[in-house]
């Protein structure tokens, strides 16, 4: 049985998790403000956190970097639909996905699955393999359904090793651009553009309606397999 922390100061909203969670057979705890959340996940781990960026006490902010200072379980921030910079910080802070309220229930448990499935440990694999195209990590290649090699500049498979090393996880446009340029280039969101449209051309059946490099408006990307 998998924990969850819910921290929100919403008592409905958080009432309302914890019942519809426990109902799916998690274990459930939770906490109203962040102060009491850390507390709470520091004398019982848990495997997953939902976290309210609007906290009455410390910002959410602090808390999943509270969390990422000593865990690496998934970390899920909630946020209100013009709090796009909170959720740029958040995942900067090391959260692994955010959920935007209102939101369904039906999509934050897909959320909480996926997570808890990447978080579950795997073996060890350097082939991803689409309906589209094979990425073969180790020999650093990419080849179509039909066998024919696509060849990919230095930038543009470094984007896309390190959006495929995470599938379905929000990589966010900062995090992107360390890994791929450095850090005095975090705030170069141009360069995200104009790579990932080229690297579209070479990977997506349609580049104007992606399927697999999905982008997220003004927050990351994702790679979906």
């Amino acid at each position: 049985m998998s924990r969850i922390l819910v921290v929100d100061d919403d008592d409905q909203l958080r009432r309302a998790l914890r019942i519809n969670l426990a109902a799916r057979g998690y274990e459930v705890l939770t906490a109203a403000d962040g102060t009491s959340a850390l507390r709470t996940a520091g004398h019982t781990p848990p495997d997953l956190a939902i976290v309210d960026l609007g906290l009455p006490d410390i910002d959410g902010v602090e808390v999943v970097r509270g969390l990422r200072g000593w865990t690496s379980v998934p970390i899920i921030v909630l946020s209100a639909r013009d709090d796009q910079a909170g959720k740029v910080q958040a995942l900067d802070a090391g959260a692994d996905d955010y959920v935007t309220k209102p939101f369904g229930m039906d999509e934050l448990l897909a959320r909480i699955r996926a997570a808890l499935r990447r978080a579950a440990p795997q073996p060890d694999s350097v082939t991803i393999t689409t309906a589209a195209f094979t990425i073969d990590l180790a020999a650093k290649r990419l080849t179509t359904t039909a066998g024919d090699d696509v060849r990919l500049t230095p930038t543009e498979w470094h984007m896309l090793e390190t959006l495929a090393r995470h599938p379905d996880k929000l990589v966010s446009q900062r995090q992107l651009l360390r890994e791929v340029w450095g850090p005095a280039y975090e705030n170069e969101t141009g360069y995200l553009r104009v790579h990932l449209a080229n690297l579209r051309r070479k990977v997506e059946p349609d580049p104007s309606r992606p399927r697999y490099l999905i982008t997220e408006p003004g927050i990351g990307y994702r790679f979906t397999s």
